[in-house]
């Protein structure tokens, strides 16, 4: 009698994640720079000092010229060494100083990319979270968001630092002997072209790693969240291939970039290499010919030496930059999905504890069509219901009648294709949704327990909530026994989704929740499927005593359950077939003839303890 025949449809015709496409250049540097320009204050100060740092290492090779200078003559050269080691400490001290200030900038670009990212994800449309790998979205949040760190901070300095320090060495290179230099720019210039065509090579890599770094995290996830059956269907060890091999793949494409980076970085010292033995042999015989002195070809080739920290960090940025716009491009691809407007407090939060609710709600469908995706056939067509407030109206119906599908679009989790969805005589999509929701509590089929404590999770859609409101809805969905046997009471940690209670705690935690919410229309989805007969019995007149007051909607399919509604509706086939009471539809419409006299009534035989 359940509704998944819509559910496992989506599932088993939801798309593949999208392998998300390298964004064009200047995409890619404006999605950079949104998240550069909170920090551009304290990465402008970092490269400052690192700039410092530079100017004080340029001094070195002067006054080494000085010093080789001084050695042909009877003059002192301590003041000298005493120079050069001044410059040298610092230079290194004011470097230091710029790399912590970049690193923890660094950090706090990452932290707030992550609070972004969680915030929209978790206002994520229902339909995209369901055609999206759960495990592929996080990893967006953890690995992806780190690779930004690099790229927005230390690579933009790299960047400034590293073409100033250049330049700069290049003027001064060019006043000692612009000869040498052009044989030294030449090297770079004829190996830096071919490093270049290696580049996109680093972001293809990367991109695919970081995707199958999202692969583990969807199989992991996928493990963990089934683990009981994992281990009952003895698949620990499929499930162990299936993760290793995205491993696997994580690790192949990783070593394919390190292979790219390593081509790059390597080409800096081999750069510099050929560069110097080309110096040394032509500044040799300048220095021959009279041409230059001994003292301007050593300080020549001190700075052909100092020129690879400003080569290594452009390198460095550039390679930062390919790795960056593949973990972007991620991240954008993530920023675009649709999302929901909440626009007012979170859940219950704008209700004061102990406050009286309003009055019931009424619901209508007016010749509602729906249907997942444009490519998927409609699950409603034309369904039309009446329900004032308050009691209780049952919906029954085979399975895939569109029943579970009901409750999501009155929850706005989907929006109809065609037709109203009015709540209290008012079109859902012109309520503000977190009033709208605000107003409903909802029990799922699945009844969800978070991992936590039972506290946390009773207080889940009601953190306002008294200590009298709690134990009111302990002894009503009868949980008042089962906090008693608990070593903490309700302080007691319930496991990953529960797995320390039983089906039917689960599900009494689940209605308890909902009870706590004080709604005014209060939405049942099998709520009492896993209890036993007893708890059944119990919970239902506890659901009956809640609908003199509320609104509440239950998709039924036990026989007791149905005839306690005050109306019925019963769906086929995306349509409402029938309404009316238990006995008008036993007399009036086959259909639930035949599912009262078999399904409901084996049903309602058949209730297994929890």
């Amino acid at each position: 009698m359940t509704d998944a025949a819509p559910d496992s449809a989506r599932a088993a015709t939801a798309p593949a994640p999208e392998t998300p496409e390298r964004l064009p250049a200047r995409e890619t540097w404006r999605a950079l720079y949104r998240h550069f320009r909170p920090h551009r204050g304290a990465v402008a100060l970092g490269a400052l000092f690192t700039l410092i740092g530079a100017a004080s290492g340029l001094a070195q090779p002067l006054a080494a010229k000085s010093l080789v200078e001084r050695l042909g003559t009877d003059e002192s050269i301590t003041g000298i060494l005493l120079l050069l080691t001044g410059l040298v400490l610092l230079g290194t001290a004011i470097e230091s100083v710029g790399a912590y200030v970049l690193e923890r900038t660094a950090e706090s670009v990452v932290l707030a990319a992550r609070r972004t990212l969680i915030g929209r994800l978790l206002r994520l449309r229902l339909s995209e979270v369901e055609r999206t790998q759960p495990g592929d979205l996080m990893s967006r949040v953890t690995s992806d968001t780190t690779l930004l760190r690099a790229v927005t901070t230390q690579s933009v300095v790299s960047a400034a630092t590293g073409g100033f320090t250049f330049m700069a060495t290049v003027v001064m290179m060019a006043l000692m002997d612009p000869v040498l230099l052009g044989v030294t720019l030449g090297v770079i210039v004829l190996i830096g072209g071919a490093t270049a065509l290696v580049m996109p090579k680093i972001a293809q890599a990367t991109q695919r790693a970081q995707e199958a770094v999202g692969t583990i995290s969807t199989a992991l996830e996928r493990a963990f969240g089934a683990f009981r059956t994992l281990k009952a269907s003895g698949a620990e060890r499929r499930e162990a291939a299936a993760v290793r091999q995205a491993a696997q793949e994580a690790w192949r494409h990783g070593v394919r970039s390190a292979k790219w980076q390593s081509v790059a970085w390597s080409s800096v010292g081999l750069s510099v290499q050929v560069s110097f033995l080309a110096v040394l042999g032509i500044g040799g015989a300048r220095v021959a010919s009279g041409a230059i002195s001994i003292a301007t070809l050593v300080a020549f080739l001190l700075y052909l030496f100092y020129l690879i920290d400003p080569v290594s960090r452009l390198v460095e940025a550039a390679s930062q930059y390919q790795v960056g716009s593949a973990a972007v491009a991620r991240i954008v691809q993530a920023e675009r999905l649709e999302t929901e407007e909440v626009d007012g407090p979170d859940a219950r939060e704008s209700t004061e504890p102990g406050a009286a609710r309003p009055s019931a709600a009424s619901v209508a469908f007016e010749d509602v069509r729906f249907r997942y995706r444009e490519d998927l056939p409609y699950v409603h067509h034309g369904v039309s219901f009446d329900v004032p407030g308050p009691g209780m109206t049952a919906f029954v119906g085979p399975s895939g009648a569109g029943k579970t599908t009901v409750f999501g679009l009155i929850e706005r989790f989907y929006d109809a294709s065609g037709g109203r969805v009015l709540v209290d005589g008012k079109d859902v999509q012109e309520w503000p949704l977190a009033e709208l929701r605000s107003a409903i509590g909802y029990v799922e089929q699945d009844a969800p327990v978070l991992a936590g404590t039972l506290r946390e999770n009773l207080l889940f859609g009601a953190p306002g909530a008294t200590d009298d409101d709690i134990d009111d809805v302990l002894v009503r969905a009868r949980l008042d026994a089962v906090v008693r046997r608990l070593p903490e009471g309700l302080d007691t940690v319930v496991g990953h989704r529960g797995s320390k209670l039983s089906g039917g705690e689960r599900q009494r935690v689940a209605i308890a929740r909902a009870l706590l919410r004080k709604p005014r229309l209060l939405l049942l989805d099998e709520a009492t499927s896993q209890l036993d007969a007893v708890n059944e019995l119990a919970l239902r007149d506890v659901v009956a005593e809640v609908a003199r007051e509320v609104t509440v909607l239950v998709v039924a399919h036990r026989l007791s359950t149905v005839t306690l509604a005050d109306r019925i509706v019963v769906m086929d086939a995306g349509g409402v077939r029938a309404t009316g009471t238990h006995a008008e539809l036993v007399a009036g419409d086959p259909l639930y003839g035949e599912l009262a006299a078999t399904q409901f009534l084996a049903t309602s035989a058949g209730v297994s303890a929890t």
